[in-house]
């Protein structure tokens, strides 16, 4: 039986206590490199813009990849066009590890998403301190003030943050916590089911100046297209590149989809021999 919302919630909050007793590693590990600039990276002028993630696992898809150095992975992300890259860091359930995040910054140029379930503040300062350059907030496991804070956090120590909603209760508590990144989830959190009619549900209900990122449920180049209509700048993927047997073609795929202006895909389709 795959675990829920609830279990992953219950497991994070012990490694949340145990992080509170331990300590930071202040002294044992310091930020290597300057934050690097997520926002902007994923906010190219007419482009949907591809944030591509490294996971092994899932509560909903079980096991997604067996093989694979996650540093050769991020190498292939970067030469194959991706703006950014998620890292899935929660171990017991996605197989992450936070202990590759160093390296595998050292080995890429481009800003690195840490992606875990983040429930204090103190595990925003312990991704700073292991080289992330943003983090992934979930408006619904959060309360308001929970949120407000983290945001604060994340703008004091100059990290990019998502803001990941699904339904439009999520959105105003987000937009009304100072929220710039706004991830919109097309996974309902309690269901595991994925309907990408999540995104253009909400996409529209969000200001013009915040970026609008879709995930979940991103699976070719015609995906991508067709939410150009839906006012997204990037799109966060990850199981349908990390199942793919060519990483790297999988990857050309969804950019070159991200770069095609809006109908022009049906002119090269009409115009293929």
């Amino acid at each position: 039986m795959r675990p829920g919302l609830l279990e992953i919630l219950a497991e994070k909050r012990k490694e949340v206590d145990e992080l509170k007793r331990a300590g930071l590693p202040l002294e044992t590990h310091i930020r290597e490199t300057p934050v690097r600039d997520f926002k902007g990276a994923i906010s190219s002028p007419d482009t949907i813009s591809l944030i591509a993630e490294i996971k092994f696992a899932s509560p909903s898809a079980g096991i997604i990849r067996t093989d694979g150095d996650p540093l050769a992975i991020a190498r292939t992300y970067e030469e194959a066009g991706a703006a950014a890259i998620s890292f899935l860091t929660d171990k017991k359930f996605f197989g992450g590890d936070l202990h590759f995040l160093p390296q595998l910054k050292r080995s890429v140029s481009l800003p690195v998403l840490r992606k875990d379930f983040i429930l204090d503040a103190i595990q925003i300062r312990e991704s700073y301190l292991w080289g992330a350059d943003a983090v992934l907030l979930i408006a619904r496991i959060l309360s308001a003030p929970q949120l407000k804070e983290l945001l604060d956090t994340c703008r004091e120590l100059r990290l990019g943050a998502v803001t990941e909603i699904h339904d439009r209760n999520d959105l105003e508590k987000a937009l009304e916590c100072g929220a710039e990144i706004i991830g919109i989830n097309n996974r309902n959190l309690d269901t595991f089911e994925v309907d990408l009619n999540t995104t253009a549900a909400l996409a529209h209900f969000v200001p013009a100046r915040h970026t609008v990122v879709c995930e979940s449920g991103i699976n070719s180049g015609r995906d991508i297209r067709l939410l150009r209509e839906n006012n997204v700048r990037a799109v966060l993927v990850g199981t349908s590149i990390m199942k793919s047997i060519d990483v790297g073609a999988k990857v050309r795929e969804l950019v070159c989809a991200g770069k095609m202006k809006h109908g022009q895909s049906e002119s090269l389709r009409h115009n293929q021999p």
